[in-house]
């Protein structure tokens, strides 16, 4: 964090925006953390210079949802991609329906 501006870890990079940007979800301290392993999941899988197109678009989706949480088919369709490409599902979110 700057004077004027901070570095912000998203789903497809960081960022550097103005503190003028940023808005407040007011999410308890465990949806954060539950937004944190999405946007952690999503990060990985986009690493995956092979991943199709029809993969990235949902990656995409997923990772501008506004909510800290998945649907149960969310969830299954992200962890269907991860078995795909064979990435470590490490700490799944709880999905809500």
């Amino acid at each position: 964090m700057n004077d004027f501006s901070c570095t912000v870890r998203m789903w497809d990079g960081e960022y550097t925006v103005g503190l003028q940007h940023l808005k407040s979800y007011n999410y308890l301290p465990q949806e954060c953390q539950q937004m944190q392993l999405i946007s952690d999941r999503i990060h990985r899988l986009r690493e995956n210079e092979n991943l199709e197109q029809a993969a990235r678009a949902v990656l995409k989706h997923l990772g501008e949802l506004k909510r800290p949480y998945l649907t149960v088919v969310e969830e299954k369709v992200l962890s269907l991609i991860e078995q795909e490409y064979g990435v470590n599902e490490g700490n799944k979110p709880i999905a809500n329906s």
